[in-house]
């Protein structure tokens, strides 16, 4: 999995000589002092419980790399990934600290998940006793988080069968349980009626193994939308992922935390052209002028993550004042209506998520645009976009 790179006017390392001088004027601009004010709001919220930072899908199209750094360094207890390539990304980019697989493994990957220091999931006896394999062959002892189903439905050993998954985990050797996690389904609700019944499964269950004589130390149910509203799932681990990067999950954005957006989405205008009435605006001719405008071309497009449902809905802000996307969006490039804009110019900075003067422009805004979520909108940026730092 290809990293973004790093602009080269930045204080982080940077990128490749050649790459770095191409200096691409569409660019994702991360104010990491937005990510440590969002991450000292979990801590508090968070009351005493460790932080596993969740930096799966290049932390939310933040830059994993960087964002790890960053949160570890204000004291992040662990990493989150969905997948092993990407616990190698943060390898190779220098990060020590643990990582836990969250996703989906097989057991052929086992032997890369021992060799890379990496703390997988677990929910099935073939993976365990493939990693059990690994470990010996390494000469490691490696931990695991055992994955409960409580009621998402998704991955995960029902509540009532992990006694003895543990059992046998135990007895592999190699392997040791630290810790026992699952997943809510609905926890974003104002109504927590399924989340109450999922968390009595889970404590149920820890309770049946201490019952037994079996502690496992880490217990983690709380993602973003519990931590901001479900405090009693907080247990020894917290998970946040969405609200790191300051959007809050919650039905109606209840129970609301000083969260700040960390990401903005920036171009600048590379093409000018006064039209007459009457002029048709990129494929398919879905808009045509009726007055005479001032079009401007931006180049950003679907390819970027830019989404061409976005088509004639899309807004920017362009020296303070929001304008509209007009035409369908193109792989690459897009075009604004900025004929309300006094003094625009060619090489003016364009906000697309983010703010300039008295607009701001959302991931949520466009989520609603386009009929999704944040997450998808954030993730959805593409690795051909630079990441700069500040």
């Amino acid at each position: 999995m290809r990293a973004p790179y790093t602009d080269v006017h930045t204080d982080c390392p940077s990128s490749p000589p050649l790459r770095a001088a191409f200096h691409r004027p569409t660019r994702v601009v991360v104010d990491l002092n937005s990510l440590a004010h969002n991450y000292q709001e979990i801590v508090r919220r968070a009351g005493g419980s460790k932080i596993l930072a969740v930096v799966k899908a290049e932390a939310y199209g933040h830059g994993a790399v960087e964002v790890s750094r960053r949160l570890l360094s204000l004291g992040a207890d662990m990493l989150g990934v969905a997948l092993v390539e990407e616990g190698y990304d943060l390898r190779e980019g220098g990060i020590t600290a643990p990582i836990l697989v969250m996703g989906v493994l097989f057991p052929e990957q086992a032997d890369a998940v021992v060799a890379a220091d990496l703390t997988p999931v677990v929910f099935t006896g073939s993976v365990a006793r493939a990693i059990s394999t690994a470990a010996k062959k390494h000469g490691k002892t490696v931990p695991v988080h055992v994955k409960i189903d409580t009621g998402m439905g998704r991955i995960g050993i029902p509540p009532e069968d992990a006694p003895a998954l543990i059992a046998e985990l135990k007895a592999l050797g190699n392997l040791k349980v630290e810790g026992l996690m699952t997943h809510f389904a609905d926890a974003d609700l104002c109504d927590k009626r399924y989340a109450d019944l999922q968390l009595v499964r889970f404590e149920t269950l820890i309770k049946t193994l201490l019952a037994e004589g079996v502690h496992v130390p880490l217990r983690h149910a709380a993602n973003s939308a519990a931590v901001l509203d479900y405090g009693q799932s907080l247990l020894t681990m917290a998970r946040p992922g969405l609200i790191l990067y300051g959007y809050n999950p919650l039905e109606k954005h209840a129970a609301g935390m000083d969260l700040r957006p960390v990401l903005s989405l920036m171009t600048r205008i590379a093409f000018l052209k006064t039209v007459p009435s009457g002029t048709s605006i990129s494929y398919g001719r879905t808009f045509v002028t009726r007055r005479q405008s001032v079009i401007a071309t931006i180049p950003i497009g679907y390819a970027d993550g830019y989404s061409r449902a976005l088509s004639n809905k899309g807004e920017a802000i362009v020296r303070g004042t929001r304008v509209p996307l007009v035409g369908r969006v193109c792989m690459d490039m897009c075009m604004l209506d900025v004929t309300e804009v006094p003094g625009v110019r060619e090489g003016d900075d364009v906000v697309l998520i983010g703010s300039q003067g008295n607009e701001r422009i959302t991931a949520d805004d466009i989520a609603a645009k386009t009929g999704t979520i944040a997450y998808e909108v954030l993730c959805g940026i593409s690795d051909r976009v630079p990441r700069i730092y500040s």
